[in-house]
């Protein structure tokens, strides 16, 4: 689904809910997918930092994670003082949705932030196309 203002992208994944949730929280192993932000490390609490697979610069990362909504946002930018809360991801365990115990939808979001040019945001959202498929390869094999 996808706007002027906002993307998502879902896929079922065939682990429990908790465990897409714990993946997705993780700064560290964020890095593992998202091509904005490969490299990560950790800079500060709930701050991460990475490398941009398409042109080089420094990505900053901010993880808020709420356990009980099973709800991570990222708030993105180019230094810790310019990020902007842009990024979410929902896991809603499969039963809820009438699939499989034991299986989950994984959804990212993002918003468009004011400046972002047509050509940025149609990268943002092909990758975040891409990254939907990244996660459940990473979920399903226990990467």
């Amino acid at each position: 689904m996808s706007s002027g203002l906002f993307h998502g992208a879902s896929i079922e994944v065939a682990v429990p809910a908790a465990e897409a949730y714990t993946y997705l929280s993780d700064g560290l192993k964020q890095g593992d997918w998202t091509l904005g932000s490969w490299h990560r490390e950790q800079v500060g609490d709930r701050l991460f930092r990475g490398v941009s697979l398409f042109d080089g610069s420094e990505t900053y990362v901010r993880i808020t994670a709420d356990p009980d909504a099973l709800l991570v946002d990222y708030e993105v930018g180019p230094a810790p003082d310019r990020m902007l809360r842009m990024n979410a991801a929902r896991v809603v365990p499969g039963p809820l949705l009438g699939r499989a115990e034991g299986s989950c939808v994984v959804t990212l979001m993002k918003w468009r932030t004011g400046g972002q040019t047509d050509e940025e945001w149609r990268r943002a959202c092909v990758t975040f196309d891409t990254e939907i498929h990244m996660i459940k390869g990473r979920l399903e094999l226990r990467f």
